[in-house]
């Protein structure tokens, strides 16, 4: 499996821990599983997330591969190899950071970091079957984070369990103070497009937590998924756009990336009044509700020999990428299928609600569980 790219042995004796080979770690290379990137300097310094695991004791054992340049939702890499899905051989692993998501899948890592522009914790989380968040936008730092400027890119963890998750977040930043697990919790159920084998999985976990549920309808959703590729597509061209000189950027992405330098002024202005109506849409549906909840994935994880074509499977963003546009933090939560498939749960709560969002998952899946148990 081509899943850490580099081995490290820094820190403590606290949970091991792999990062995204995105996120600087002092005296190697950060080369975002890319060709155009093989000759990049060592980083002088560590990011701020990994001097923070380090300064909690953590054990940073490596840095693993992702979707080249962070810029793709199946994890398939020409260059690096793709990382194998452990839990469900033969499947995509998901995007773009599909080693960290492998990685814990695998064991071979307590918990690990990858970050989130459009659904790239969620989506590899959904995938692998594992848990996955993304924190509020602006919640965990990115210094010494690549791209160095974005609007949306979050750094989050993704660990087997929620508790080791909440532990994650407890290390990777200083304001996290882990809430207490609510009794009760109303969650709003969003009216979204996914496969019938997927919303009888996610309502049947909504259903059996016993917990109140109401329904919610968000009109700017879709128009907040395609603003969403408008931003990543300025974003990212300006944060990458260059390495298209070298002629090393791997051919779908290359493609992609060429594309996304034509977005024009007005398209991003067009996408920024949506991103306003959308997060007060959102803000004023959690003012009714402790979370939302939706499937973090419209279908079950593709077939790799059916994903070859980029540009084709970027639908699998469809009901995480508005998320990013507005800055909520959202969790994806692993579920089973009677197709022996992944689901992911999506539950989203009010920014600079991750604990509040972490303690209610925490009651979804222990009334969920008890439920099981009779």
């Amino acid at each position: 499996m081509t899943i850490i790219v580099e081995t490290l042995d820094l820190g403590g004796t606290g949970p091991r821990v792999v990062v995204k080979d995105t996120i600087d770690v002092a005296g190697t290379a950060t080369r975002a599983s890319s060709q155009a990137l093989e000759d990049a300097p060592l980083a002088e310094r560590h990011a701020d997330v990994v001097s923070q695991l380090l300064a909690a004791g953590a054990r940073l054992t490596g840095k693993v591969s992702l979707h080249e340049l962070a810029f793709g939702t199946t994890g398939i890499n020409r260059y690096t190899g793709t990382a194998a899905n452990p839990r469900f051989p033969g499947r995509i692993p998901g995007g773009s950071s599909s080693g960290s998501a492998a990685a814990v899948a695998a064991g071979l890592a307590d918990f690990s970091l990858g970050t989130d522009t459009g659904g790239s914790v969620r989506v590899p989380a959904c995938c692998c079957g594992v848990f996955g968040l993304k924190p509020t936008f602006g919640r965990v730092s990115r210094k010494g984070v690549m791209p160095a400027r974005t609007s949306l890119d979050c750094v989050g963890p993704f660990a087997a369990s929620l508790p080791m998750l909440v532990r994650a977040m407890s290390m990777i930043d200083p304001s996290f103070v882990p809430a207490q697990v609510p009794a009760r919790a109303r969650i709003g159920v969003l009216r979204v497009t996914a496969e019938a084998a997927i919303h009888k999985v996610v309502h049947g976990a909504l259903s059996a937590s016993g917990l109140p549920l109401g329904n919610v309808e968000l009109k700017h959703f879709g128009a907040a998924y395609d603003a969403g590729m408008v931003v990543i597509n300025r974003e990212t061209f300006e944060g990458c756009g260059h390495l298209l000189q070298t002629g090393k950027v791997g051919s779908d992405i290359a493609g992609r990336l060429a594309a996304a330098g034509q977005t024009t002024d007005t398209a991003l202005a067009e996408a920024e009044e949506v991103r306003r109506r959308f997060t007060e849409e959102v803000d004023q549906a959690l003012a009714n509700f402790d979370v939302l909840a939706l499937p973090t994935m419209p279908d079950f994880p593709l077939r790799l020999e059916d994903a070859a074509d980029t540009r084709a499977v970027l639908g699998m963003t469809s009901l995480v990428r508005p998320f990013n546009l507005s800055g909520h933090p959202a969790l994806s939560i692993p579920l089973g299928s009677e197709a022996g498939l992944p689901v992911g749960l999506q539950l989203v709560a009010a920014k600079g609600a991750d604990e509040k969002l972490l303690a209610v998952a925490e009651r979804v899946l222990l009334n969920l569980y008890a439920g099981n148990d009779h």
